[in-house]
């Protein structure tokens, strides 16, 4: 059954509304969201995703609403991780909190471009090319893999040698000194230029671009309805923001995520590889891959119990 071009825009008319709402709010409030602020949002995204989820149960039937679902915790999960790099990046710059919403803000709506292109190419391929699921489970099971070669402690990435921003450095003009709230400036003599917040914001996006290469191809093991993908993923990266200011001092603490992570894209990089020979319902998909998580999220709980909270912020600057 394919869904109907109505939906389609129903569904992007009320991620845009929502968008706009939260930039509003955001402008409106002149100060860093507060824990508590936050908290509520990610309560009321999650909620939202979850309603949303039992409509689509309700409308296409059981198993399509268990793929939304398993996709969706599929994508949360992996944005999690996503944070990480995100926090590092604020960090390195020395971006304002009150700056930090702003930029989430725009790497969502740059995210939410970006992964329809990816997942509507992806499942239009895999459609044409069913070859496509080998490749794309053992792409997974070598992330798996790597996964679980990273030391703890190990840093995702270090902005100072990033490439994109070495480029963006080397090809743009960039403004030595502007307002914090600024994309591009003008110079006293009149030149355009762009400024860190600039910088920050294409990191962002680069980064979750790269993320997304192994998300969908998560996903896409998991449904292989373009609708089902599309409104999974944008679901759970709707509500990174606000999850961002939850667990920004607590990131470090979750020390056993990556090993989960590992063994959720393992098993999905399985599934599809054996999936000719071995069908796993997509309820016992969902059943493994929230209890592996849940695992995770209580083991790095229980271990951290009695450490300080970091709430460190400052970095090396731009």
């Amino acid at each position: 059954m394919r869904t109907p071009w109505w939906a389609w825009a129903l569904f992007n008319a009320a991620v845009l509304l929502v968008l706009a709402v939260d930039l509003g709010l955001a402008r409106r409030r002149h100060r860093a969201q507060t824990t508590a602020e936050a908290s509520r949002w990610v309560l009321l995204w999650v909620s939202l995703s979850i309603a949303f989820g039992f409509l689509v149960w309700a409308l296409r039937g059981q198993e399509r609403g268990l793929e939304f679902f398993t996709a969706y915790v599929i994508e949360y999960a992996l944005s999690v991780d996503n944070l990480f790099v995100f926090l590092l990046l604020f960090q390195y710059f020395r971006i304002a909190p009150e700056q930090q919403h702003l930029l989430l803000f725009w790497g969502v709506l740059g995210a939410f471009l970006m992964r329809g292109v990816l997942i509507l190419g992806g499942a239009a391929l895999v459609h044409e090319f069913a070859w496509l699921l080998y490749l794309f489970g053992a792409f997974l099971l070598w992330t798996a893999y790597k996964l679980l070669r990273a030391k703890e402690g190990e840093p995702e990435a270090d902005p100072a040698h990033n490439p994109v921003l070495k480029i963006a450095r080397r090809v743009l003009p960039v403004a030595d000194s502007a307002p914090t709230d600024r994309f591009v400036v003008r110079s006293p003599s009149g030149k355009t230029q762009v400024t860190a917040l600039f910088l920050v914001l294409l990191c962002v996006e680069t980064t979750d671009l790269m993320f997304a290469l192994d998300s969908i191809p998560a996903v896409l093991g998991i449904s292989r309805d373009p609708f089902i993908l599309y409104s999974s993923n944008i679901t759970a990266v709707l509500g990174l923001r606000s999850l961002f200011f939850v667990l920004s001092s607590l990131l470090a603490k979750l020390r056993y995520l990556k090993p989960a992570l590992a063994v959720v894209l393992g098993f999905v990089g399985l599934k599809m590889i054996l999936e000719e020979w071995v069908r796993v319902p997509v309820w016992l998909s969902l059943t493994i891959i929230i209890g592996v998580l849940s695992s995770a999220f209580l083991a790095s709980w229980w271990k951290a119990r009695g450490e300080p909270v970091s709430t460190e912020q400052d970095g090396p600057g731009a």
